[in-house]
């Protein structure tokens, strides 16, 4: 092979390797989404503070769906299939709003997140909350398939990062934020993403 041809091999190479890393997949996943990620983040967030759930797909094909509600006491985990009148009448039960999670459910089918929750966290002696969302290689569309979950956290303000566009503890404390272990990059001044081998 000429060296012409090596050149534009090695190009084309490179070009794919960095089309394919977790921050231009995790990124092009969210913008492709937004709106409707957005809305599940909004959606959540208020169905949230009536009353503690989450909800997380247990199928590979978005079929099967696990709804865990919190009570004062114990969480209770639920599996239906997607569509089930049960669900309805399970929520209703423990006086979780039926229409919003519903929606959520549907919203999260469509885009193949695989898991959505709230996650507390304490800064300066300050409880405060975020949301989680986990998406399934699957439905990346990446041209490699990746063992790990990426993950996207919604912030209820905007964050402060270093250089690199990762999560700082404060913007005085040069100090990486490790949540779960994982570290953050910026996608925007709330959202990030992290890639990890669990889904939550």
């Amino acid at each position: 092979m000429n060296k012409p041809y090596q050149i534009i091999l090695t190009l084309l190479m490179s070009a794919a390797i960095f089309s394919c890393s977790p921050k231009n997949i995790s990124t092009k996943y969210y913008f492709d989404n937004e709106q409707v990620l957005d809305q599940m983040e909004e959606s959540f967030k208020n169905t949230y503070a009536e009353h503690p759930f989450s909800v997380a797909f247990t199928s590979r094909d978005f079929a099967t769906v696990s709804v865990t509600i919190k009570t004062d006491t114990l969480n209770y985990i639920y599996d239906f299939n997607v569509g089930e009148t049960r669900i309805a009448d399970t929520l209703a039960a423990y006086g979780v709003p039926i229409a919003p999670v519903i929606e959520l459910i549907k919203n999260m089918q469509s885009i193949k997140c695989a898991w959505i929750s709230n996650y507390d966290y304490y800064t300066r002696e300050k409880k405060n909350s975020l949301i989680f969302m986990s998406v399934k290689p699957v439905a990346l569309k990446a041209p490699f398939k990746y063992a790990r979950y990426y993950i996207l956290t919604y912030f209820p303000q905007p964050q402060y990062f270093d250089s690199e566009g990762r999560l700082l503890e404060r913007r005085k404390l040069r100090r990486l934020r490790k949540i779960n272990g994982e570290i953050f990059k910026r996608i925007n001044d709330k959202v990030c993403y992290s890639v990890s081998v669990n889904f939550r």
